[in-house]
C-alpha cells in the first residue's frame, strides 16, 4: 500500500476508532499549542510509527501551527533491525534522524536480571537530550490507552500505590521540556488493525535480552485485565476512571507538594 493509501485509511476506515480519538485527546488534554516543535519519539515498532502519522496528519489539517521531527535512537539495533526501522520511515514519506547510544549494552551489563527499567530511564532521557538539542521543547511518545490502565493496575498491585500514566507531563529534569502521549485514547487493538490494513511490518522487539510481553509484570497484568473485561466490558475504563475520581475524603493517606498525610490528620485537627 502506498503512502496516500495508508493516510487515507484514517480519514475512512479509522477515522473513528483512531483519528476521531487521537485529535479528542489532542484537544482534551491542550497537548499541542501554537509555535511548539515536537519530537515523535519513533522506536521501530507500531504505536510510535502511526503517532507520526497522526501528527503529520493533524499538522496538515488542524488549526494549530507547530512543526515536527521523527527522532529515532539506536541503542545498538542489528543492522537489519535499524533498517528496518528507516524503510518503515521511508515508506510512510517521514524523514527520520538518528542518534547512536549503547543503551542496550549498558543496560544488558549492570541489570541482567531486570534491563527494562534502566533501559526505558535512559533511552528517556537521552531523547530529552536530543530533542532539546535539536529545538524541540516537547517530545512525544506512543503509549495508547491500553498501556494507561495498565499502568494504574500495576502501580496498585506491584507498587503499591494509586498513579496514572499521565497524558502529559512537564520534565523534572530538562528545563523547558514536556512529553505528551497522544494516542491516550487510541486502543491497541485498533492500531494493530491499522498496521494489517496498511500491509505494514515492525520489529516486535529489538531487546538483545529477548524479554517476551508476556513474561514481564506488564504482560501479567494485560492478561488479567483481559480475563476480567471479558466478562465485564466496564472494566477497562473503570480502572482509568478511577484515577480521574480520587475521592481524598476516602483514603488512608496521599501525597503532594506539601508532603505525606494521613486520614487521621483531618480527623485530629
Amino acid at each position: 500500500m502506498e503512502r496516500e493509501q495508508i493516510e487515507t485509511l484514517l480519514h475512512t476506515q479509522f477515522a473513528k476508532k483512531i483519528r476521531n480519538p487521537f485529535r479528542k485527546a489532542v484537544e482534551e488534554y491542550r497537548m499541542i499549542a501554537p509555535g511548539d516543535r515536537i519530537a515523535v519519539c519513533i522506536s521501530g515498532g507500531k504505536d510510535s510509527a502511526l503517532l507520526a502519522v497522526l501528527l503529520r496528519d493533524y499538522q496538515k489539517y488542524g488549526n494549530v501551527p507547530f512543526e515536527l521531527i521523527c527522532l529515532a535512537m539506536d541503542p545498538g539495533y542489528e543492522p537489519e533491525n535499524r533498517r528496518q526501522i528507516e524503510e518503515n520511515m521511508d515508506r510512510l514519506g517521514l524523514p527520520l534522524e538518528v542518534f547512536e547510544t549503547n543503551v542496550l549494552r549498558v543496560a544488558g551489563n549492570h541489570a541482567a536480571e531486570n534491563p527494562c527499567f534502566l533501559c526505558a530511564k535512559m533511552r528517556r532521557g537521552h531523547l530529552y537530550t536530543e530533542a532539546k538539542a535539536r529545538g524541540c521543547n516537547k517530545i512525544a511518545l506512543g503509549h495508547h490507552y491500553d498501556d494507561a490502565i495498565e499502568t494504574v493496575l500495576m502501580g496498585l498491585i506491584y507498587g503499591g500505590q494509586v498513579q496514572a500514566m499521565l497524558p502529559r507531563l512537564k520534565s523534572a529534569n530538562y528545563e523547558g521540556m514536556e512529553l505528551i502521549r497522544p494516542l491516550y485514547r487510541v486502543r491497541e487493538r485498533d492500531v494493530s488493525a491499522w498496521v494489517e490494513a496498511a500491509g505494514l511490518t515492525f520489529l516486535p522487539c529489538a531487546c538483545p535480552a529477548h524479554v517476551k510481553e508476556g513474561d514481564t509484570k506488564r504482560g501479567e497484568i494485560k492478561k488479567l485485565i483481559a480475563l476480567l473485561a471479558a466478562d465485564n466490558p466496564q472494566i477497562e475504563a473503570n480502572i482509568l476512571n478511577a484515577v480521574k475520581n480520587v475521592n481524598t475524603a476516602k483514603v488512608l493517606g496521599w501525597r503532594d507538594a506539601d508532603g505525606a498525610h494521613s486520614f487521621l490528620d483531618r480527623l485530629d485537627s
